[in-house]
């Protein structure tokens, strides 16, 4: 940004910046809208592509070719879209998990769920930083993506991560391509009879190395009913794990950002100082609402209308992510984060499938 458009900023009355923050969030909000249309269109939804995913495509289609049409002060709008209204947005998440459903796959449900997300985070982020050479950040996002729930895990670190958009994109492009491919490639594995399961451990697998729930949902619907209802209660399990995910590594990040700090004062004014809230709010939120929707303290109806405003709001959070991502960032990394993607989908199956066999076996 130029000398002239800073001070120009400086001296920008409350009023008007305030006025450009609302047309801002008023224009991601009537973006996302669209976007919340387009993904109804059979054709897209019968791929499993969420509102959430083709709202950071077509942001980021708007970022890198339309951007210069949006006035500047509208982009703090965008930024709050990104930043407060996702965090928002991911407590009230909890509200499409209660207590009961996870109860009622029981142990074997449980130790599929734990089992999957630990052993995807630690490899995802080792392959990515150790043999790609990916930062911490984009490693980290794209082993949250394929570990916990997709898209709304990966909106969850970066937000904890503090991290760039086109990191965000990266870890998102993962999802779309290898959640995408699960969906038809599981139940063609399964009705060839190459997975050696029955229809419960079709349910746990399904739900269990799958990235998105609608993946999951698409892709066990062709089992069974029963493998559909196992299968999302193990994914809602995976979900819940977000939580004490999300407090280990603020805490881990917060320890990190203390030592390279006292490693070298030089490197903590440029931004590597600890952070004051290492551990999420939004992530107790999210806790909150679980135990809200555990205790059935509302109505279906309340909770209904309150899921889908808040899938409007995570659709405009992603929205605002896609239109601030460039794909030059992208570019520098996106072959390697893509591969570190593949790296994990390759465990999600093999690996999976030994965590499937081994807690039927102990469990079953």
């Amino acid at each position: 940004m130029s000398t002239a458009h800073l001070t120009a900023a400086s001296t920008t009355p409350a009023g008007f910046s305030t006025r450009g923050q609302l047309n801002g969030i008023l224009f991601v909000a009537l973006f996302a809208a669209a976007v919340t249309r387009i993904a109804a269109i059979p054709a897209i939804a019968g791929l499993g592509l969420s509102p959430l995913i083709v709202g950071i495509v077509a942001g980021a289609i708007y970022g890198n070719a339309l951007r210069d049409g949006m006035p500047a002060s509208w982009a703090a709008g965008v930024n709050f879209s990104a930043r407060k209204l996702l965090r928002i947005a991911v407590a009230f998440f909890g509200l499409r998990v209660s207590l009961q459903e996870i109860a009622q796959v029981g142990v074997p449900g449980l130790a599929e769920s734990v089992l999957i997300v630990v052993s995807t985070l630690v490899i995802g982020t080792w392959a990515g930083m150790k043999i790609m050479k990916l930062d911490r950040d984009t490693a980290l996002l794209t082993a949250a993506g394929s570990a916990i729930c997709g898209a709304a895990a990966v909106l969850a670190f970066e937000s904890t991560l503090q991290s760039k958009p086109h990191k965000s994109a990266m870890a998102v492009g993962s999802v779309v391509l290898f959640g995408t491919l699960s969906m038809f490639l599981y139940p063609v594995l399964f009705k060839a009879g190459w997975l050696h399961l029955d229809t419960v451990g079709a349910g746990l697998f399904f739900g269990g190395t799958i990235h998105e729930v609608a993946q999951v949902v698409g892709a066990a619907s062709n089992v069974s009913p029963e493998a559909t209802h196992i299968a999302t209660i193990v994914k809602m399990t995976r979900v819940m794990l977000l939580v004490p995910v999300l407090l280990v590594v603020g805490m881990w990040v917060n320890r990190s950002a203390r030592r390279d700090s006292a490693a070298g004062g030089m490197d903590g004014a440029h931004g590597n100082a600890p952070r004051k809230l290492a551990i999420p709010w939004f992530a107790l939120g999210f806790l909150a609402f679980v135990v809200i929707n555990s205790l059935h303290v509302l109505p279906e109806s309340a909770t209904s209308t309150l899921n889908m405003l808040d899938t409007f709001a995570l659709t405009m959070a992603m929205t605002a992510l896609g239109i601030e991502t460039r794909i030059s960032q992208i570019r520098q990394a996106g072959p390697r984060a893509l591969t570190t993607g593949f790296i994990l989908y390759v465990w999600l199956i093999a690996g999976g499938l030994g965590i499937t066999w081994t807690v039927q076996h102990l469990f079953g």
